[in-house]
């Protein structure tokens, strides 16, 4: 194969923008596209077939390693290969099942020899599918949550609301209260498929998990969850109001999902 389609993932941007450079100037490949973040890599790899993906590992919210083991779930996944500057993680890159691993910088042999691999992997160029597409795999069912040399994985129906914190969210959980470094804006982006909301500017919410609406003492609106209060700011309480009552009245606010 020499008219290879492959998609370049770094959280970094001139990262990805020398790996983009070196990958448009191998005769191999007829189209690179680049991702900034797994969220939007995601979103490409279910709106178009790429051969191939090269993948940074260290990334905020969801790291290259848990995308691959995304993709691997795909019908027809794409060959992956890591491109990242610590080589302790090519253990873990293999048993996934990548091609290659290539560190940070990028020699150009080297990537001369990843997409031969790929070219040995991946099979002569496929009819497009007339199909529906596969579903979407969920990508944060989970979160990863480090502490004193740990990794603990929170579910996301473990989590009534989560609040911002800087750099980080806060997740309150039947389990306590875990801190992930990713903005909130990010998992509200990962999270609001599945039932989570905005309703204030630090603040998201799982409808299923609010169980009533207070006033505060100076008239402020407040979601009540089983963990505490959550405020709701004027901008937000309108919607919120209204997918609530869409929620009973279809049935969606039903709590058996969730870990109470």
């Amino acid at each position: 194969m020499t008219s290879l389609s492959v998609l370049a993932v770094d959280d970094v941007p001139p990262a990805l923008d020398e790996l983009c450079r070196l990958l448009r100037e191998s005769p191999e490949i007829a189209e690179v596209s680049g991702a900034g973040d797994p969220l939007s890599a995601l979103r490409m790899i279910q709106s178009g077939r790429f051969d191939a993906v090269f993948l940074d590992i260290s990334m905020p919210g969801l790291d290259g390693l848990e995308l691959a083991s995304l993709l691997a779930k795909l019908s027809e996944p794409p060959a992956i290969v890591f491109v990242t500057a610590y080589e302790q993680h090519a253990v873990a890159a293999f048993g996934i099942g990548a091609v290659d691993y290539l560190l940070k910088p990028v020699r150009t042999e080297r990537l001369a020899d990843a997409l031969a691999r790929i070219n040995r992997v991946v099979p002569p160029a496929r009819s497009a599918p007339e199909q529906l597409p596969a579903p979407p795999p969920d990508s944060m069912a989970a979160l990863p949550v480090e502490s004193a040399g740990r990794t603990r994985y929170v579910r996301r129906t473990e989590v009534l609301f989560v609040e911002a914190h800087g750099d980080y969210v806060r997740l309150h959980a039947v389990s306590g209260v875990h801190e992930v470094r990713m903005p909130i804006s990010r998992l509200e982006d990962y999270w609001e498929p599945a039932g989570f909301i905005r309703v204030h500017r630090s603040f998201l919410v799982a409808l299923d998990a609010v169980r009533e609406l207070r006033s505060d003492s100076v008239g402020g609106l407040l979601a009540h969850t089983e963990l505490g209060d959550v405020p709701v700011s004027r901008r937000h309480a309108r919607d919120l109001r209204e997918r609530l009552l869409a929620a009973a009245r279809s049935g969606r606010l039903d709590r058996s999902e969730r870990r109470i």
